[in-house]
């Protein structure tokens, strides 16, 4: 199931006091980028971001999910009506991921 555009314009809203913030659609799903890096993305309208250690810090209890078949677990965000959770997040997740691949 493809996610809704509705869906990726909520999320898109809760991070727009971030700068940096941009998305790439892949498939009928988009992936989330911060600072030119994946956090994660919408899924089957679902924001699922990477297990960084300072996600799982901040999401203890949160959900490990698939975004797709054969993919890495994801962790699910529930808090996602809470713009100042959302910020922190991404915050603390940036700086533990990898920085983009140069392109051939």
């Amino acid at each position: 199931m493809a996610s809704s555009k509705d869906y990726l314009e909520f999320v898109l809203e809760q991070l727009a006091s971030l700068d940096e913030i941009s998305y790439r659609s892949m498939m009928g799903e988009y992936i989330i980028y911060y600072q030119g890096k994946i956090v994660g993305g919408i899924y089957d309208d679902r924001f699922l971001v990477k297990p960084t250690k300072s996600a799982k810090q901040l999401m203890p209890k949160a959900q490990y999910e698939i975004p797709y078949e054969g993919a890495k677990e994801m962790l699910l965000v529930d808090d996602i009506d809470n713009k100042d959770f959302m910020n922190e997040l991404l915050n603390a997740m940036v700086d533990e991921l990898p920085a983009p691949r140069k392109k051939k």
